[in-house]
């Protein structure tokens, strides 16, 4: 079913032509497997290993290479005094080298399949499925449109669908891999009337290959196999890309012009011989027009540098190493000087110039006076480090976390309502199960400290993995949780309840500004609530404001004094009904968060534009994020004009004419909101106008792109499939690390040019002396 966002509910079933509560007959199972195949990603037979060899040799130097040791062959078998030992040394050395070469080659086309056959990982072996009025679970790739899917938090999705009805207030799907969204997104039933959105913004879509976050709900199958969003991705990594680097270019045409000048040296030296032929000594004017031809000849294969693809692989070999010493691993050979001829990168963001790992950066609690008070957190990952300063004085703040303070509420609410889990994994890292958002939250309260300073002693001697939530753990232990209500759309909010003592207890809300703050009558004024006015909303309204214009996501943290414990008062048939427990709140604070840019990389770009390297970043997250992140990584100033340098993909398409979109693409340095077809289009703009493109990225999205660059380059903590895409991984996940790569590619680049014009000169001179 094309265009499935743009039709309502009914309009979808009604096209399919199936009921949901009883789903597909087998009959109408097996005519649409008939018509629409198998829900699987085509297998392309590997290229035969014969193939394979036989291409190597097609290169224009290989081709003469070959021809001279033949020729080199011949002629000293054609000497008196020549064994057949000694006639295949030279050219046994030329085969040797030349069979070393398509050796490497052959390795790096076998790898070079295994990224299609990683894009399989994405798609679950099994899906949950009714059909016949039954439920039933089969395999995915028996999957059919038409199919209706029952999907619950975890399960990953088998293949493009829509969604149908959501049996939970809430259902959030983590699409990262395919869009490049650092947070996962809501998703509803309600019909996207535009034809064109780009697959951010059909929010009625379920992507194969995605996973659902939180929630549960029913969903219709409407494309399968190759037509679903990743069977696109498919699709353009199989593609070949026979785009030649810049050396092989530039050898391609030295070799073309050395056959032509040896054709020429061997015509003149027999022509200039030609009164010569007759010879009493050549003894008749065949045997003498023979002996100067093999003159002509050994002097123009004599003309031919044979060490030249031994110097090359060489020095590309020894490149890697050092590239490998600095965390760049290079896969595959040429991409070391391909590397050095760069003079454009094509950056995805998150995770390659941000962290990946969701961090409040600031937060703001009223003093007092009345005044709001905003807050500065460092540290940029879910580790439980870092330090709070006040924004205003620039001062850092140490024991904030009082009894009966805003900061105290502040870390109740953010630790206990909450679903995430931080822990650390096998590689020392500090991981997340959950919301990302959520995890930015008790991260937030590991940095806060606790209210008692013995439980903070005895937190500090933890080791690495019992402190990942530690004082997140004792809040969670000090005040049991009773009840939560989940997130939903129309409030805004999620909250808990909790035991405060054996009689009351307390409502912990967070949510939407504009939502929790709606239903605040008081706020904490230092170490007391006092009545919510219309001032003291201004000044939220400026700083939820203020917050958006540094593109920071933005909750309230709100709570509700002794509540009654008596669970059964809560009972509520419908999420819609939650917010009437949810009123007559105090509000905490405001909480600012983000995908922090790395620390590194604002130093890197600028060293990137010294050395006449042009930065463009292409994301699929929204404009005023990406414009937020550029400004602070040093690919815009902090007030610079962005008209006409920052661009979303609806925008760049349209763009109709190519004239356009050139013109655009020479001026613009951040594409948001795009899609993998975007990235492929910008990488192929830049190379139609002469530029050596590099390309990074860690998604499943970036794959393509990862593929059409002349070179890519893949995060290592990326995905397989974008590794396996890519020509070089980056094993510290440092976009400076591109920068000094890029140094030492240019260094290895000016050496082989060294090399390959001596080799070339002093081959030149032999003829000259015979």
């Amino acid at each position: 079913m094309d265009a499935a966002w743009t039709k309502s509910v009914h309009q979808a079933l009604t096209q399919l032509q199936v009921d949901p509560s009883k789903g597909l007959s087998d009959q109408q199972v097996q005519q649409r497997r008939a018509k629409y195949g198998d829900n699987t990603l085509p297998e392309q037979p590997p290229t035969p290993l014969w193939q394979l060899i036989l291409d190597q040799f097609k290169d224009q130097l290989v081709l003469i290479l070959l021809t001279s040791a033949v020729i080199s062959f011949v002629l000293a078998i054609l000497e008196q005094d020549t064994t057949l030992g000694a006639a295949l040394i030279e050219p046994g050395v030329i085969f040797l080298i030349l069979i070393a070469n398509a050796t490497v080659g052959v390795v790096q086309e076998r790898n070079a399949d295994k990224a299609i056959d990683a894009l399989k990982e994405y798609t679950p072996d099994t899906a949950n499925v009714i059909r016949q009025a039954a439920t039933q679970k089969i395999r995915s790739e028996d999957l059919v449109p038409g199919d209706v899917l029952i999907l619950t938090v975890g399960d990953k999705i088998p293949a493009d669908c829509r969604l149908i009805a959501i049996n939970s207030s809430s259902f959030r799907v983590d699409q990262a891999i395919l869009t490049g969204e650092s947070l996962s997104v809501n998703k509803f039933t309600d019909p996207v009337p535009d034809i064109n959105a780009v697959k951010q913004d059909q929010t009625n879509i379920l992507f194969s290959g995605t996973t659902v976050a939180n929630g549960t709900a029913i969903a219709v199958v409407a494309q399968t196999g190759t037509r679903t969003a990743i069977g696109d991705i498919h699709a353009e990594i199989s593609k070949d890309n026979d785009e030649k680097t810049p050396l092989k270019q530039k050898l391609d045409d030295f070799g073309e012009l050395l056959a032509k000048v040896i054709t020429v040296i061997c015509i003149l030296v027999w022509i200039v011989n030609f009164r010569h032929f007759n010879d009493p000594s050549h003894h008749g004017w065949v045997r003498g027009a023979m002996y100067y031809f093999k003159i002509a000849v050994a002097l123009a294969v004599a003309a031919i540098p044979e060490g030249l693809a031994a110097v090359i692989t060489a020095c590309l070999a020894l490149g890697t190493k050092k590239m490998a010493k600095k965390n760049a691993i290079v896969r595959h050979l040429p991409s070391v000087e391909t590397l050095g001829s760069t003079n454009v990168i094509c950056s995805d963001k998150t995770g390659t110039l941000t962290t990946n790992q969701m961090s409040v950066t600031h937060f703001s609690v009223f003093g007092p006076d009345a005044s709001i008070v905003d807050y500065t957190v460092s540290g940029s990952t879910f580790a439980p480090n870092g330090d709070i300063t006040q924004t205003s004085t620039g001062k850092k703040q140490t024991n904030l976390n009082q009894p009966r303070t805003a900061f105290h509420a502040l870390a109740q609410v953010s630790s206990i309502c909450n679903d995430s889990h931080v822990h650390l994994d096998d590689h020392g890292n500090y991981t997340v199960v959950g919301q990302p958002t959520e995890a930015a939250l008790k991260v937030l309260v590991e940095k806060l400290g606790h209210h008692d300073a013995t439980v903070n002693q005895t937190i500090a001697k933890l080791d690495s993995a019992q402190r990942a939530s530690a004082i997140s753990n004792e809040y969670g232990k000090a005040h049991p949780r009773l009840l939560t209500f989940e997130f939903s759309r129309d409030r805004k909010s999620m909250s808990t309840l909790i035991q405060r003592s054996s009689a009351t207890g307390s409502l912990l809300v967070k949510g939407a500004p504009e939502s929790v703050v709606e239903r605040c009558d008081t706020v904490w004024l230092g170490q007391s609530a006092a009545p919510l006015d219309s001032a003291l909303r201004a000044q939220i309204g400026d700083k939820v404001f203020e917050y958006g214009r540094l593109g920071l996501r933005t909750l309230a943290l709100a709570i509700k004094e002794d509540v009654p414990l008596d669970v059964e008062l809560y009972r509520s048939s419908s999420p819609s009904e939650y917010v009437e427990f949810e009123q007559r709140m105090t509000l905490v604070g405001l909480v600012g968060m983000l995908d922090p840019p790395r620390p590194e990389v604002r130093n890197a770009i600028a060293r990137c534009r010294q050395a006449g390297i042009r930065v463009i970043v292409i994301t699929g997250d929204n404009k005023n994020t990406a414009e937020t992140i550029c400004r602070q990584i040093g690919v815009f100033g902090d007030t610079e004009e962005l008209e006409g340098k920052s661009f979303t993909g609806r925008e760049f398409d349209s763009l109709t004419a190519r004239k356009d979109k050139l013109e655009a693409l020479s001026r613009a340095s951040l594409f948001s909101r795009v899609e993998p077809s975007h990235k492929s289009q910008l990488v192929d703009l830049l190379q139609s106008q002469g530029l050596v493109v590099a390309m990074t990225g860690d998604g499943v999205n970036d794959a393509p792109a990862l593929k059409k660059a002349d070179i890519g380059i893949a995060m290592g903590s990326g995905t397989d499939v974008a590794k396996l895409a890519a020509d070089m991984v980056l094993a510290d996940d440092n976009f400076a690390t591109i920068e000094a790569a890029v140094q030492e590619g240019r260094s290895i680049f000016n050496n082989m040019q060294s090399f390959i014009r001596y080799l070339i000169s002093s081959n030149i001179e032999k003829p000259r002396s015979r």
